[in-house]
């Protein structure tokens, strides 16, 4: 039995909504996030990094989002939802499959940290210098990053209207969280209306809705 170590609110999300696509029996164990946003030390005890997507299979444990879902199409998919070997769109699905935490993710979370800078949270005498840093920062740096990327990902829909070819696949499972993030944090808006149009495909899937009733609360687009 497939065993899902979910944390809430996290990219454990697109594992479960994968499971629920291939139709495989899983179990989940919750995890909920600390009061700081991390994940629990308990998760520790399931894999050395302590942070959530985590599997087990059998005598296997697998972390990292993208080898999860490539390990679960690969190994129980049958050869569904991922493209025939030695094709294009092969080739662009296990790039999409890395490329979703490897380029698209870092400049989100660089954008939720610098964010915190800029907030009451800061102690009252450093905040004017944290804020001026953190403007300094996202108007030089990580802005430019999130609009090229974006940029990228828009084109990219405007030849398919899926990531890796005409087939919805794995890679278009892997590339939610980034683009959910930044149409919640980021000003992904209708000015983009290829990845709000395919936001909206997404969540009309049943898997999607039946990921999210097992796995509870996910308001990354909040």
């Amino acid at each position: 039995m497939i065993v899902v170590h979910h944390l809430n609110n996290s990219r454990s999300q697109r594992v479960l909504w994968l499971l629920e696509e291939l139709g495989l029996p899983y179990e989940i164990k919750h995890y909920e996030r600390e009061p700081s946003g991390l994940a629990p030390a308990s998760l520790r005890a399931v894999h050395p990094l302590g942070k959530s997507p985590v599997i087990s299979d059998g005598t296997a444990t697998i972390a990292e989002s993208g080898a999860i879902l490539e390990y679960l199409v690969e190994t129980h998919g049958n050869g569904r939802l991922a493209p025939p070997a030695g094709t294009p769109e092969r080739l662009r699905w296990r790039y999409f499959l890395h490329y979703a935490e490897g380029s698209a993710m870092p400049p989100l979370l660089l954008k939720l940290v610098f964010d915190r800078l800029d907030s009451p949270a800061v102690p009252f005498l450093v905040r004017p210098i944290s804020r001026a840093i953190a403007q300094k920062v996202m108007k030089t740096f990580i802005r430019p990053q999130i609009e090229t990327h974006l940029d990228f990902l828009e084109g990219e829909l405007k030849s398919r209207p899926w990531f890796a070819g005409k087939e919805f696949s794995a890679a278009d499972i892997q590339m939610s969280f980034p683009l959910e993030a930044a149409a919640g944090r980021a000003g992904l808006n209708q000015s983009r209306p290829k990845l709000m149009d395919f936001l909206k495909r997404i969540h009309a899937r049943p898997a999607y809705q039946r990921a999210l009733e097992r796995g509870g609360p996910y308001e990354i687009m909040s």
